[in-house]
């Protein structure tokens, strides 16, 4: 028999009991009871437990981005971390919200419609306070942000808006635009009130003052992309993505080693009394006519051809063929004698 029973759980038994059933007959009827699950068909779930999972993960990435950007951009000891994924109705959302608050009307290309992220004004206070000079305390005094204030929190808003974007690319491919900025939670309508909404709470904290970011998605604007919502694509794009990443980082490195680089105007073939004897003013033969294209060499491998000439007063060449490539740009062989 389970721990705790419901309300009609226990009025169903007192009157079993009084009817003079059985207790194997009570306690049968008991375990059935604690099975049975209340849904409300006025707000059906839209989101599993799994996708639920996936997109706290999701957030999880985001809050760690934020912990250490934020930290840099206001000068300050800064955390933040998950602290509930939820579904309900819009309605319910307004109502949490305090009045005056700092409400992100945020568009989330390509799909159509709008997102919100709501800050807690003792947190937008502190960070605008931190910012402009000040050692990051809140006064207490809630009011609606000067013009100046409003610059200072969007550009805070926009950077958090990146993060995100990284975030959520490890699913789909979005961009979140700021759009606008209210005080009024009732001046907001990014769906009807009776509409599910997604809502992601963060517990952010900076210096010594902490409050709640609130991330809201109606469900119209998340529904084309709810196959990809699951733990197991979750864990399989942020490995995809992972690779990719240190695939760029490889390219990136490789393309900023150094190679030494030479134009060769031809050849000839001294003795070491000529060279000895060479003046100022001595001409030198080489084996290349003027009009020739010269080598180039990247390491020791003639990689192009090239015609000589002067481009503003200095020596210049221009590429005139480019050459196989197969040839590695070290020569192994080479290699291999300079250590013997």
């Amino acid at each position: 028999m389970p721990d705790v029973l419901s309300q009609d759980a226990i009025d169903a038994l007192m009157k079993s009991i009084s009817s003079g059933t059985s207790i194997e007959e009570i306690s049968a009827k008991a375990d059935e009871y604690a099975k049975l699950k209340v849904y409300d068909f006025k707000r059906p779930d839209k989101f599993s437990k799994d996708q639920l999972r996936a997109i706290q993960m999701i957030h999880e990435s985001f809050a760690r981005q934020m912990t250490t950007v934020l930290s840099t951009l206001i000068r300050s000891i800064v955390s933040a971390e998950i602290a509930s994924v939820e579904q309900l109705a819009y309605e319910e959302f307004v109502n949490y919200m305090v009045q005056p608050t700092v409400i992100g009307l945020i568009e989330m290309h390509p799909f159509e419609g709008s997102m919100l992220m709501e800050i807690n004004p003792a947190l937008v206070f502190t960070i605008i306070d931190r910012m402009l000079g000040g050692r990051g305390t809140f006064s207490g005094n809630v009011r609606e942000l000067t013009d100046i204030e409003k610059t200072v929190i969007e550009r805070v808003i926009m950077r958090i808006l990146e993060l995100l974007e990284d975030s959520w690319s490890t699913v789909v491919d979005v961009r979140f635009r700021f759009e606008s900025m209210e005080s009024n939670p009732f001046f907001v309508q990014i769906c009807s009130p009776s509409d599910m909404v997604l809502v992601v709470i963060m517990k952010l904290r900076v210096s010594d003052v902490e409050g709640m970011v609130s991330l809201c998605f109606p469900y119209f604007l998340i529904e084309p992309i709810m196959d990809r919502l699951s733990s197991q694509q979750w864990f399989a794009s942020t490995s995809h993505k992972a690779d990719d990443e240190m695939r760029t980082w490889l390219n990136k490195s490789v393309m900023q080693i150094k190679m030494p680089m030479a134009m060769e105007l031809g050849h000839t073939v001294l003795s070491l009394a000529d060279v000895y004897a060479l003046q100022v003013g001595d001409v030198i033969r080489l084996d290349e006519l003027k009009d020739s294209h010269i080598d180039v060499r990247v390491g020791n491998q003639v990689r192009f051809k090239a015609r000589p000439g002067t481009l503003n007063g200095n020596n210049a060449v221009e590429i005139t063929q480019v050459l196989s490539q197969d040839v590695p740009l070290i020569d192994a062989e080479a290699l291999k004698g300079d250590n013997k």
